[in-house]
């Protein structure tokens, strides 16, 4: 198809709070559009984004999914519309991250009945964090104890004065059957097919709908000087002025329209996705920002540039391999072209390009630029990352604008649960890794350990790793990293006398072990004369030592921050051996730290936690139980507290958890290793 018959195209994240009715919204959309026969419902696990067994069991969305559809506007032209339907529950933020990351516009849902939450704030943060232009729907208007007022007074409370609410509902609750457009001044009541009809404004409504309008429009004219002047001069604009003034504020980011839509009933609908259509970006007029090292190079979407390709969203599919969703930023890609992945330098060649609806693949012939799709068996291209063509910008160096960075703040220690699992653990945990770059594996004490953002973050990647990569494993607390130094200084001696017939063993090591200060490490000093100990022993007894630290002190854990002087002992001509004396060494340490006593080192973390300001009080209180130590405090502009505290390790296993609960998820939470301290003795296991 020749490009200037091509639909229009829109990629709008569908982004807002867990259960704010996002995915019933995408179904009322397809479903308006025509894509579908009849919408799905969440609760019987038959809509198209909620796709997944985790997510049907859970009746909410989990990962991000891509929904695409034709839709024909009010203003003559035909649209291609791509929702991205991003979970709201706070530890599948990175999904937020990615839709955001490919979007032209982001569509924050808000119900009519709880209002703004959590999920709320966190995709206004997201979509701000890289400058994509909002707009809020207001859902749920039929529900009981649904109220729009309220629920407006929260939003502008929230994110300030740049709403602009462009409809009112002629009803609520079971008398929710229309609404009302404030710039056109008329109402449109629904028949049960979805379909409007103009219909004057409600009695009741006439006063408050006239003072909106002409708040709006205040609102509207205001930044644009020349239409403002000739509104203070009286001059009334037009409907289709205050759009197009409107829809340049909203792509600058100075205005945020506020919308109502019902998944439901089909109340508004329609006229969603028109407004949508007509007040989002223009990919084709968007440049895009990545970096060459730390270079900022904007990128044109112009389809016959060089290519150049945004991998967000990787997906381990057990049919087909990894499915990797990308938006082409420029350039015209077609199956079968071969790119570099500029992060791993991986060459791809794409087997194949498809649209992807909820679980559907519908194949496609190419990919220009603005337009999102997918390719199958791309395994060099983790999430994140960007796929070039000869003549790229930059060269193959690039990277894309980094977003938000999500530390994983909750782990557990897997186990696998037969020798098969744990040969596979590690390749399964590297691919669950590359579609979600906000989990993260380490080891701890020899265990493998698995991080993410939350419970439900772990729990949900573990059934994948089960059910995708047939994976099994058993799961308990991470183990704290605990050490020992000695308590103070000992004289000991170690010594190994095997006599049995032939050759022996035998090796006398003297030592005096001390204690160096918090972090120094280990320190060796021989001071060894006369050859008491041959030269070439001494090697073997520093790895004797060195192993008698890793195998840990009276409590177990592995031995730190000592000074070992070895001054004397004893060889044999025949029966000493690097061996004997790598063990006489060992069992010298262990003997000092017996004769000395040891103290246990617990690991402290550095945390820093952004709050409401009305939960500071509780959020230090709970601190001060888990003994920790504020180490700072500061109040930023958003309303909002950052406290920094120093806190055990082993306080904070379900912190992030109970952090949640103390504040109604309105929290952020990074923390990292700072350093070791004494663990008080009432605290150290018998």
């Amino acid at each position: 198809m020749d490009q200037a018959t091509k639909p229009r195209v829109r990629t709008v994240a569908l982004l807002g709070a867990s259960g704010a009715g996002k995915t019933t919204l995408a179904e009322a959309l397809l479903h308006r559009a025509g894509v579908l026969t009849r919408p799905g419902k969440v609760e019987d696990g038959t809509t198209v984004t909620d796709h997944e067994p985790e997510e049907i069991a859970r009746h909410i969305s989990l990962s991000l999914a891509a929904a695409p559809f034709t839709w024909q506007a009010d203003d003559g032209h035909t649209y291609d519309l791509t929702l991205l339907d991003a979970p709201g529950f706070l530890d599948f933020a990175s999904s937020v991250d990615a839709a955001v990351a490919a979007a032209d516009v982001a569509l924050i849902v808000v119900s009519a009945v709880e209002g703004v939450q959590a999920g709320t704030h966190l995709a206004w943060r997201a979509a701000a964090d890289l400058g994509v232009p909002r707009m809020f729907v207001i859902t749920k208007e039929d529900k009981a104890r649904a109220d729009f007022h309220h629920v407006l007074a929260e939003l502008r409370e929230s994110f300030g004065d740049g709403l602009v609410p462009l409809e009112l509902p002629t009803g609520e609750e079971s008398a929710f059957e229309g609404i009302a457009d404030v710039l056109a001044e008329e109402a449109y009541a629904y028949d049960p097919d979805g379909r409007h009809h103009s219909q004057p404004v409600p009695q009741q409504l006439t006063d408050e709908e006239h003072q909106l309008h002409d708040e709006v429009t205040e609102e509207i004219v205001s930044h644009d000087d020349e239409q403002l002047e000739a509104y203070l001069g009286g001059e009334v604009p037009s409907i289709a002025d205050l759009e197009k003034t409107l829809a340049a504020e909203v792509r600058a980011g100075e205005a945020f329209p506020v919308l109502i839509a019902s998944g439901l009933t089909g109340v508004g609908i329609d006229r969603l996705a028109d407004l949508v259509c007509e007040l989002s970006p223009v990919p084709t007029e968007s440049v895009t920002t990545v970096y060459a090292g730390d270079t900022a190079i904007e990128v044109a979407p112009d389809p016959a540039g060089p290519v150049l390709v945004h991998a967000f969203r990787t997906v381990a599919d057990p049919f087909v391999g990894q499915v990797t969703l990308f938006r082409v930023l420029s350039g015209t890609i077609h199956a079968g072209d071969k790119l570099i992945n500029t992060t791993t330098g991986t060459e791809e060649r794409l087997p194949g390009l498809f649209r992807m609806r909820g679980k559907e693949h519908l194949p496609v012939d190419e990919a220009v630029a603005g337009e999102v799709a997918a390719a199958p068996k791309l395994a060099g291209t983790p999430s994140g990352s960007l796929l070039a063509g000869k003549g790229a910008p930059g060269g193959t160096s690039l990277r894309a604008r980094p977003g938000k960075a999500r530390q994983p703040v909750y782990g557990l220690s897997l186990e696998p649960v037969t020798q098969s699992d744990d040969d596979r653990l590690s390749g399964a945990l590297a691919r669950l890794v590359a579609e979600d770059p906000t989990l993260q594996v380490d080891r701890v004490s020899d265990k493998t350990v698995l991080r993410g953002l939350g419970d439900t973050h772990l729990a949900v990647a573990l059934e994948r790793l089960a059910r995708v990569f047939s994976v099994h494993v058993t799961t308990s607390p991470v183990p704290v990293g605990y050490l020992e130094t000695i308590a103070g200084t000992a004289e000991a001696e170690g010594k190994v006398k095997k006599q049995s017939g032939g050759h022996g063993q035998y090796a006398v090591v003297n030592m005096k072990v001390s204690p160096l200060p918090h972090g120094s490490g280990y320190e060796f000093v021989d001071s060894v004369v006369g050859g008491s100990i041959p030269r070439n022993y001494m090697a073997a007894v520093q790895k004797g030592i060195q192993e008698g630290m890793t195998l840990g002190g009276p409590h177990g854990h592995p031995i730190v921050d000592v000074k070992v002087e070895v001054y004397d002992g004893k060889s044999h001509p025949v029966d000493s051996s690097d061996m004997a004396f790598r063990t006489a060494a060992a069992l010298g340490l262990k003997e000092a730290l017996v004769a000395a006593g040891s103290v246990v080192l617990e690991p402290v973390s550095r945390i820093s936690v952004t709050v409401p300001t009305s939960v500071q009080g509780d959020v230090m209180g709970d601190l001060s139980t888990r003994r920790g130590r504020i180490a700072d405090t500061a109040s930023l502009d958003d309303g909002t507290v950052r406290i920094e505290a120093l806190v055990p390790e082993s306080e904070l296993a379900r912190y992030v958890l109970d952090l949640r609960s103390i504040t109604g998820g309105r929290a952020e939470l990074t923390m990292e290793p700072d350093h070791y301290d004494i663990l008080p003795s009432h605290l150290v296991p018998a």
